[in-house]
């Protein structure tokens, strides 16, 4: 069986592409495989990676219809004969000695999950400080508080089997923002072994356009998808669901989007928080604040 599998959801970014490929393709450990997933690009970016296949058998390169980032990225652990799995962005890198550094710390703790830290193209680094074990439920508080304290996806390695549950890559297409984070909150739910290592092993390219707006309608859908993940745990999780919440109608707010009230509303009811009419009309006429400075929770 082969060692890793590095799996590359492309859409559309010929421009970045090559960097990204060229940084796998070169990482000084021997017994990994590269599997591109080219989800329907309308432009030549799938066109180069059947070029680099060609000459290079260490990369494979599947063509699909286009169904969205985690339809690409379960097609290809679909795919995969590695052990392990690891995610990179078309548009980002893996760091010199990436694999190697993941594949010693997963082997040597026999964790299910080894996360590292990364950097962006400016050198600055994104590194949660956490050290060693962590608790699953640890994290998955973190990332419903949207602290992004560690990396959510990239820049970790996982046992392949953790991932073949059709649960964890299941978010749907309409889902186009902050899809990785739920996937790994879908895979924390499982309560997996996870190791937190200092060493960086991604490079992040910040500030790439991409064609994502916000919407209320694609956040009430995500609200749903998340709440259910969590029912079988909800008293464990639901002070911080109402704080992700809260975060980010104060987010909607902030720009605007008073369309959110109605929702917001029903969200305040739905979970049984306190305070009136009075509260949110406060919150709105200072949409600068925070929410939950001025509307005070209990369960926060």
């Amino acid at each position: 069986m082969i060692k890793i599998s590095v799996v590359i959801p492309l859409y559309n970014k010929e421009k970045y592409i090559e960097e990204c490929l060229q940084s796998v393709l070169s990482q000084d450990f021997s017994d990994f495989e590269v599997i591109v997933v080219d989800d329907g690009s309308t432009d030549k970016s799938g066109e180069f990676c059947d070029k680099i296949s060609s000459s290079n058998n260490k990369l494979r390169v599947y063509h699909i219809e286009n169904s969205g980032v985690t339809a690409a990225r379960k097609y290809g652990v679909e795919q995969a004969r590695g052990k392990f799995i690891v995610f990179a962005d078309a548009d980002d890198r893996l760091l010199s000695g990436a694999l190697q550094t993941l594949y010693d710390a997963i082997e040597k703790t026999q964790a299910d999950e080894v996360v590292s830290t990364a950097e962006n193209q400016y050198g600055e680094r994104f590194d949660s400080g956490w050290r060693g074990w962590m608790k699953p439920e640890t994290m998955i508080k973190d990332l419903l508080s949207l602290h992004n304290s560690f990396n959510v996806l990239w820049g970790n390695i996982y046992r392949r089997e953790l991932l073949l549950d059709d649960n964890v890559l299941s978010t749907p297409r309409a889902i186009c923002s902050g899809e990785d984070k739920m996937m790994q909150i879908l895979i924390l739910l499982k309560k997996p072994k996870v190791y937190f290592i200092e060493k960086a092993t991604y490079l992040y390219n910040m500030g790439i356009p991409n064609d994502r707006r916000p919407s209320l309608e694609r956040d009430m859908l995500y609200d749903r998808i998340l709440r259910e993940a969590l029912s079988q745990q909800w008293e464990t999780y639901k002070s911080h669901f109402l704080l992700y919440q809260i975060k980010r109608y104060e987010f909607f707010l902030s720009i605007g989007k008073f369309k959110s009230y109605d929702y917001y509303k029903n969200v305040r009811s739905e979970i049984g928080v306190g305070g009136g009419r009075f509260a949110l009309e406060r919150t709105l006429d200072y949409q600068h604040a925070t929410i939950y400075s001025v509307f005070p929770c209990k369960n926060i």
